[in-house]
């Protein structure tokens, strides 16, 4: 928050398990909407994914999509692992076919955090392997504790990336970097992460779910409407025409000027009061 803007009042509700390692909670904002957060509970495993805490997060990515009180959506983990990468036990024994349906649902669940109209936030708190570093390239934010690590290690297993780790990387850090990656495996360290325009933010380990949920709170307070059509042009034109992207964002903005919340925002501007956005 700026020094003029106070920070609004959050209240949490009561959290849930709608998977033995899932919880979700969330997070009234004072104004309006909700913050939810989705936090991978599997610290034996240091947040390994398996096939149906795969499909649990694909049930709750829908719920988000479908309900407008949900603004922002945080994903984390539990202890020393964010995510790291797929349950590799479950391979043993299975056939390609198997193997293959594990790689093609987990595309399925990840591209549609990917394409969730609010804003998403990634709380990298420990190893963020495989399709953990994938998954959180989803998201719009990537914000890491200090002790956060993060690879693409399947060459080490004869394998290479097949949650998006190959493209997603490529387009946020280039090439070459890239490969080095998923050739080599090597870990990166947040330091670099953050000069390679990965990570957002670098927190202490004590302080990286309120840095989270700051940042959270604070998309959430914004105009929904304008948000979600931010996100949208600037993914968007990220693969398009430079001139047929800015046909897009000028369409956007004219769209927004229409809206309930446009409006409000001039007027709350010009009158010097906070804006009351409702999502209209």
């Amino acid at each position: 928050m700026s020094a003029r803007e106070e920070a609004p009042a959050v209240t949490a509700g009561e959290a849930e398990r709608p998977h033995p390692h899932l919880v979700v909670q969330d997070h009234a904002v004072e104004g309006g909407g909700l913050v939810r957060v989705l936090r991978i509970d599997r610290e034996e495993k240091l947040g390994a994914l398996s096939g149906p805490l795969v499909a649990a997060l694909g049930e709750q990515f829908v719920r988000v999509r479908q309900d407008r009180e949900v603004r922002a959506l945080v994903l984390t983990g539990t202890g020393r692992g964010f995510v790291a990468g797929a349950d590799v036990g479950e391979y043993v024994g299975v056939s390609t076919e198997a193997f293959l349906e594990y790689q093609r649902a987990s595309r399925q669940v990840f591209d549609a955090l990917e394409a969730l109209p609010q804003p998403t936030v990634a709380a990298v708190n420990g190893y963020a392997f495989g399709g953990g570093f994938e998954i959180a390239l989803c998201c719009d934010f990537l914000l890491a504790s200090t002790g956060a690590r993060f690879a693409l290690p399947e060459v080490t297993l004869g394998l290479i990336p097949g949650g998006g780790g190959t493209q997603r990387l490529a387009r946020a850090a280039g090439t070459r970097f890239t490969k080095e990656l998923v050739m080599t495996g090597r870990r990166v360290r947040p330091d670099e992460a953050v000069r390679r325009g990965l990570v957002t933010e670098v927190a202490e380990p004590e302080e990286l779910a309120g840095r989270a949920l700051a940042l959270a709170v604070r998309l959430a307070t914004r105009a929904p409407l304008a948000v979600r059509a931010a996100k949208r042009v600037v993914d968007g034109g990220a693969a398009q025409e430079l001139g047929a992207a800015l046909s897009a964002e000028q369409a956007a903005l004219g769209a927004l000027f229409d809206t309930a919340d446009g409006q409000e925002g001039i007027h709350a501007f010009l009158e010097k009061r906070a804006p009351r956005f409702t999502g209209t």
